[in-house]
């Protein structure tokens, strides 16, 4: 029997533990699957924005190279894949 391998780590609120997830994905330039208002995107992490109105994650689509930026407190999930 094959070992199953380890879930990706899903986030649905801004803790810590997801805050530090995502910085690591911007130091990697990791993909990173995010949902905002019912639509999926998959971007590479670019840079982290973080300021006392808006923190921003900026990703690049990998298809297009077309920087998109996603308020953070407008995610209803994200996920940093392998």
């Amino acid at each position: 029997m094959r070992a199953r391998p380890p879930a990706i780590p899903e986030y649905r609120s801004l803790t810590p533990e997801a805050l530090d997830a995502l910085e690591r994905a911007v130091r990697e330039r990791r993909r990173v699957a995010l949902r905002r208002r019912g639509t999926e995107y998959v971007v590479v992490a670019e840079r982290l924005e973080m300021s006392e109105r808006d923190d921003v994650l900026a990703g690049r689509l990998p298809m297009t190279g077309e920087l998109l930026t996603f308020r953070l407190h407008d995610l209803e999930s994200f996920a940093v894949l392998p």
